[in-house]
């Protein structure tokens, strides 16, 4: 059995209303076919859509991969190809804004570069290691060895020029 959560508002608590269930201040159903966007001259509708799951509300998967200390030596320091690395944390705003250039460079890159993430909170001794103080960091690699870095958040043409002299080197 299926049970819900309602939060009231103070001023609503003192009527004898029952609470609405969250899924009624949607303007469509999850589960339904058919689907109903209010807008401002009228309503949008689409027929036929596969159910929304909530992975489906949620931002397109990323194209980085996850590295961890168990998985650094292998897809870091022994690939065959260039490396990108960003080091995040999951508390960090700027971050979040970095995660998407470098999604967008790993898919514009594939094959060419291989693009992983690494949160530093939880891996801190690979930070540690290349004195990583600060986050968003981008380090980029050729054959094990760091070449490049990209401090802060930055404009994705810096990530490109620093990829691309790491390519050509």
């Amino acid at each position: 059995m299926a049970s819900s959560i309602s939060i009231i508002p103070s001023y609503f608590a003192s009527t004898s209303l029952p609470p609405l269930p969250i899924a009624s201040h949607f303007p469509f159903n999850l589960n339904s076919s058919t689907f109903f966007f209010p807008l401002k001259n009228g309503s949008f509708k689409l027929r036929n859509a596969p159910p929304l799951s909530p992975k489906a509300l949620s931002a397109r998967a990323p194209k980085a991969a996850v590295v961890t200390k168990d998985t650094w030596e292998k897809s870091v320091l022994n690939s065959d190809s260039p490396v990108l690395v960003e080091f995040y944390a999951s508390w960090c705003g700027p971050c979040r804004m970095v995660h998407r250039i470098i999604d967008e460079i790993a898919g514009e890159y594939a094959g060419r570069l291989s693009c992983f993430i690494l949160n530093a909170d939880d891996d801190f001794p690979i930070a540690e290691d290349y004195e990583i103080k600060a986050v968003p960091v981008v380090l980029l690699f050729k054959n094990g060895e760091k070449r490049e870095s990209v401090v802060g958040t930055m404009p994705k043409d810096f990530y490109i020029a620093a990829i691309e002299r790491v390519l050509k080197s």
